[in-house]
């Protein structure tokens, strides 16, 4: 925690009388801090994890582009607001991690709870918000445009092929029942990714995580969080998320206000469906194959593993 401490005195000059930890996200740890004055909220990325490349490559792209919208779009106030270091960086960096700063939200992330009639309302507002700015706003895009690249389909393809006689028994046997539905979700996915590269599809701005555990409540508004993976890509990159959720139609009649022409693509849809599946089940093995876990993390990782391959049909 000292340590903390003089990242945040030396590189943001804010002095820092108390860190809680807290509840870490998927992608990061998470802190709590506390002076006389102000709360703050820090994100650490710890290099040693596999997955933390993917998520802090492109910092310096989307918080440009998340301030932008914080100071020039209806976000103003549902959005996380970034602090930089003394040296007008948006992240700082040492050999163990790379840590991002936040003004504390003081509220409460959704989690499991279901979104409230009011919360669906503004849900919507904020989804239709950002969903009218593309490529024409005045940040720099072209590295987060969507290109329909898969990286890890080969991957994929190796664990069930050349790759399996390597597998530990462990990850042998939550894979073996599912080789032929991954299989042929991985061919889906990259036949889709050929025909959608080769279409002129609209490009707008998109959260692309979007679930419960993104949102969060503060007072009377609701906030989205967590802005790594911003794409500008096609509308159904995000709808993927609530496309099936038992408010959809009470989300698209107000969606359609700001967008009235939108209609669902469905080869669209599909991609981004069997892309999320096979990264979430690619995360979950890279944890598996390459970062430092312990008998009872590695156990919780092999559970969520199984719950995703059992999503692939679904």
């Amino acid at each position: 925690m000292d340590k903390i401490k003089s990242i945040l005195k030396e590189h943001y000059d804010i002095d820092i009388s108390t860190i809680l930890e807290q509840q870490p996200g998927w992608a990061a740890l998470a802190y709590k801090l506390d002076n006389d004055r102000n709360s703050y909220f820090l994100k650490v990325y710890e290099k040693s994890r596999a997955s933390t490349a993917k998520w802090t490559a492109l910092i310096d792209v989307y918080m440009p582009i998340l301030e932008w919208l914080m100071h020039n779009s209806g976000l103003k106030g549902k959005v996380p607001v970034p602090l930089i270091t003394k040296n007008g960086d948006y992240k700082y960096e040492d050999p163990d991690g790379i840590y991002l700063l936040f003004e504390f939200i003081d509220g409460q992330t959704i989690g499991d709870q279901e979104l409230m009639e009011e919360q669906i309302i503004q849900f919507s507002e904020i989804i239709a918000e950002l969903h009218l700015f593309g490529e024409e706003i005045p940040i720099g895009t072209d590295a987060i445009r969507e290109d329909f690249h898969v990286p890890y389909l080969q991957l994929i393809r190796n664990l069930f092929d050349k790759e399996y006689r390597n597998l530990s028994n462990d990850i042998k046997e939550v894979i073996k029942p599912y080789i032929e539905p991954l299989s042929l979700l991985v061919d889906q996915v990259e036949k889709l990714a050929i025909l959608l590269k080769n279409s002129n599809l609209k490009m707008v701005l998109c959260h692309t995580d979007i679930h419960n555990w993104n949102l969060m409540q503060h007072k009377k508004h609701l906030i989205l969080i967590d802005w790594e993976g911003l794409k500008l890509a096609p509308i159904e990159a995000d709808m993927i998320f609530f496309i099936d959720k038992p408010f959809y139609q009470k989300f698209l009649s107000i969606y359609q206000k700001a967008h009235k022409d939108f209609v669902i693509n469905l080869d669209t849809l599909q991609f981004y469906k069997g892309r999320r599946k096979l990264e979430d089940i690619w995360e979950c093995i890279e944890e598996l194959l390459f970062d430092q876990q312990d008998a009872k993390e590695r156990a919780n990782t092999l559970d969520i593993l199984i719950q995703e391959l059992k999503n692939i049909s679904n």
